[in-house]
């Protein structure tokens, strides 16, 4: 495959082979498409087409935030230029129209959460019985008034402590295999809904031809159709391949969410049918007990309802920038709505997902937040009319040594976060390249739930959902609360010999939990790994409090969650106030900042992806992180020379402009079918013009892809033959004028006559910095000195050949 690139005329330098070989580690049909969208061509067709270089990432359009930006203040300009008492109105709802959205966004977040929440309750007791008072109550509400939730944990918990909840059967043979069976079930459904929302990223086809100038500026519009296949013919017109397929509802949603708050799209990510189908399905996936949490998810819903809400106002519906002002505002009352957590989730929203969080974006993920909080505390799914879940009251305080143990959970929490990124990667790789799980998904889910239930049913700490363990783990035995009873407590009650057992069940739910949310990530069902994180951190704190009996061993079990999330995910900041949140333990700040630092330097040390950041790798999603660009740029001493597209792909994308500014409309059909058999969509023409006594082409303007394509589909008359027309794209006519018989199309309006521009000598860091604090689609590159356009660089461009830099 290398060799036939070193064959060719132009040799690209995006196409990087350990780019290559990650991708390919899966074979399935979503594995393929990914290939696709980083390669787009089989490798050997291209050294000998005149199709000339492929960018990566072909299938995702991106947003131009300075064009949306200036978009934005014309509409501004134009209402507040405007008199009467209707403008003044419309004046008036437009300032307001944002703080409207977010609260709208945070209410709507709360009513879908508490579905979730009170659906999760319930059907995944079903696994252990039912309620003959109401079915349809979980085994809390069922026994309120006789037995507390903490019992839940026992396995001894017999119909004669709750008379209205029965158990499936008094033989445990028959209650394990029940448990099983039902988890299947649940396993099965989450994971066939999910295959619902199979769908396509747009590819180059008739379709976009009927597209608008604004299509490549709004965030994530209806499911597009993909064109149809350009079959090959005597005119050897290369097959344009479908566009890259993604199951829009599995995983937890994040590492799209940030993909698309970076400035590109996926079409359809947020619609409504992917919502109800994450919701239905974040219920049964939970319910079935596996290592996963709807959490994660959470984020995806609050992301779905702010743009479906954002839709609703031209001011967001109309302009991709603000769409993804309110969709970092909406993000945060995703988590907000999770864990009770209402400042957690703007930190959260800040510090993993946000690419642009101004100050207005701030406050509005504040107001939208706060307003998801308060309506689900009138809602009250838990219960206890309490926004805290797992609200604790250490009666005993930690001392200075105990830093050492603290630092212990946090070296251990670094240790289980860097190993479950290398592992899910390695396992993955092998056990989805087996034919029969490549094609059935379902399958593979049904295998993992399978193992999940058989290995944490015989342990009463796993055996309940992954909130319920971390409840019953945090518990503090000492506090004369009716917690004191629970089947945790009853086994650490003080005693002459060690119970081994217990610590034997503790030992083994931490190792089971390691090894099952292994295998659980990445399966196709709607699933987050902060739950799973948690409870493997809370199992491992509370075996090391078996060593300390001087303290609470609840206190290690809560910072001990802390450290193992953080390996996972490396929060930090968020991390430590959702924590706080969480367990209303404001004393215990400090130890958790500590343990969530440590296990952040020792995760690092291991794998340098976090969670989030290897998902994005391995589904292919595109993102430009500033931070670690500029750390693989600043080892090398490069330039901006070194993106500068081939000369045949120059010659491609340049249009010399002669002094009557007007161009044949068969040279510019040309040029974009150039464009389109590249599997482009949102690249574009740079123009440039040769002044009198000069032959130096000085860049004049750039002209989008889709706007271009627009302009030719719909402005020449269908009637008219379009090789008669010329097509006019700078400024008004200076000489050579047309004779009277010649027709012309206006064009200039879509030509950006003041593109960004950087000399070819300067450092690769300007570059960084102007795409990422700009959120850039292009940058042309001039040459030292005479200020002759030299190239153009695509955003893309420059994401694929950083991946390059970085996998060195």
């Amino acid at each position: 495959m290398t060799s036939d690139l070193e064959a060719g005329s132009e040799r690209t330098p995006l196409l990087h082979p350990n780019r290559l070989s990650q991708l390919q580690h899966e074979q399935d049909e979503e594995a393929q498409s990914i290939i696709s969208s980083a390669v787009t061509k089989e490798e050997h067709q291209l050294a000998g087409s005149t199709v000339g270089e492929r960018l990566p990432y072909n299938d995702y359009t991106t947003i131009d935030w300075l064009h949306d930006l200036v978009k934005d203040s014309y509409r501004f300009r134009y209402i507040q230029s405007r008199r009467g008492y209707r403008y003044t109105l419309l004046s008036l709802f437009d300032a307001c129209s944002g703080w409207i959205a977010v609260v709208i966004i945070g209410a709507l977040t709360a009513c879908v959460a508490f579905v979730v929440d009170v659906a999760v309750a319930t059907v995944s007791d079903w696994k252990l019985g039912y309620c003959s008072s109401n079915p349809f109550l979980n085994r809390e509400g069922c026994c309120k008034e006789q037995t507390p939730l903490l019992l839940r944990a026992s396995s001894e918990l017999s119909t004669e402590e709750c008379a209205a909840w029965h158990g499936w059967s008094e033989s445990y043979g028959k209650s394990f295999a029940i448990y099983v069976g039902m988890a299947l079930v649940f396993g099965v459904i989450s994971s066939s809904a999910t295959m619902q929302t199979k769908g396509s990223l747009p590819s180059v086809g008739s379709d976009e031809q009927a597209s608008t100038p604004t299509d490549a500026s709004k965030a994530n519009g209806p499911v597009v159709s993909v064109g149809e296949h350009m079959s090959e013919s005597s005119n050897s017109k290369p097959t344009v391949p479908a566009g890259k397929v993604m199951y829009m509802a599995a995983g937890s949603g994040i590492p799209e969410i940030k993909t698309i708050l970076s400035g590109f799209s996926i079409p359809s990510f947020l619609s409504l049918r992917v919502l109800v189908v994450k919701a239905f399905g974040a219920i049964f996936a939970v319910s079935t007990g596996m290592c996963l949490g709807k959490e994660g998810p959470f984020v995806h819903i609050s992301t779905c309802v702010g743009y479906l809400v954002g839709n609703l106002f031209p001011k967001y519906r109309d302009n991709g920038r603000k769409m993804r002002e309110l969709l970092s505002a909406a993000c945060s009352s995703g988590l907000s709505v999770a864990f009770g957590a209402p400042i957690g989730g703007v930190l959260f929203s800040y510090e993993e997902i946000s690419t642009y969080f101004t100050k207005k974006v701030l406050w509005r993920a504040f107001l939208c937040s706060l307003v998801a909080a308060m309506v689900l505390k009138a809602l009250n799914p838990t219960g206890t009319g309490k926004l805290v879940l797992f609200e604790t009251n250490y009666g005993t305080d930690y001392e200075p040594i105990h830093y050492l143990v603290f630092i212990l959970l946090g070296v251990a929490g670094g240790v289980f976060g860097g190993l479950f990124c290398k592992l899910n990667f390695i396992w993955s790789k092998w056990f989805r390249s087996f034919s029969l799980i490549k094609k059935n998904p379902v399958l593979e889910v049904f295998i993992v739930v399978l193992a999940t239930a058989l290995l944490q049913f015989p342990n009463p700490l796993t055996r309940e959902p992954g909130d319920i363990i971390i409840k019953n783990l945090l518990v503090d035995c000492n506090d004369g609360s009716p917690s004191a009873l629970s089947w945790v407590c009853h086994n650490e009650a003080p005693s002459a010999t060690t119970n081994w057992s217990y610590i034997g069940y503790l030992l083994y739910g931490t190792l089971t939990k390691l090894l099952l949310t292994i295998i659980t990530f990445g399966i196709k069902v709607p699933s987050g790994v902060i739950i799973p994180a948690l409870d493997a951190g809370a199992l491992f704190g509370r075996l090391v409090g078996q060593l300390l009996p001087s303290i609470s061993p609840g206190i290690f079990a809560m910072v001990g969650s802390a450290a193992f999330l953080a390996g996972v995910s490396r929060m930090t900041i968020s991390l430590a106030v959702i924590m706080f949140e969480l367990t209303g333990q404001l004393s215990y700040v400090v130890p958790h900042m500590l343990a969530i630092l440590v296990a952040k330097w020792v995760a690092d040390a291991i794998s340098s992806e976090s969670v989030y950041d290897l998902a994005q790798n391995v589904l292919g999603h595109p993102f430009l992180d500033p931070d670690v660009a500029l750390q693989i740029v600043r080892k090398r001493n490069m330039t901006v020379h070194v993106l500068i597209p081939p000369a045949r792909t120059m010659q491609e994308i340049t249009v010399h402009v002669p002094p009557s500014n007007c161009v044949p409309h068969a040279l510019l059909a040309a040029k974009l079918n150039q464009l389109r058999d590249r599997g482009l969509m949102d690249a574009g023409l740079v123009l440039v013009q040769t002044h009198h006594n000069s032959s130096t082409p000085i860049l004049q303007g750039y002209i989008a892809q889709s706007e271009l394509a627009f302009g030719l589909a719909n402005l020449v008359p269908a009637s008219q033959d379009p090789e008669a027309f010329q097509i006019r794209l700078l400024g008004h006519q200076v000489d050579d004028a047309p004779a009277p018989e010649t027709l012309e199309v206006d064009l200039s309006p879509f030509v950006d006559r003041t593109p960004l521009a950087l000399c070819a000598k300067a450092p690769l860091e300007y570059a960084v910095e102007m795409f990422s604090k700009l959120g850039l689609r292009y940058l042309c590159v001039t040459e030292e000195g005479t200020g002759a356009l030299v190239g153009v660089v695509l955003k893309k461009r420059l994401v694929g050949f950083l991946e390059g830099l970085g996998e060195e």
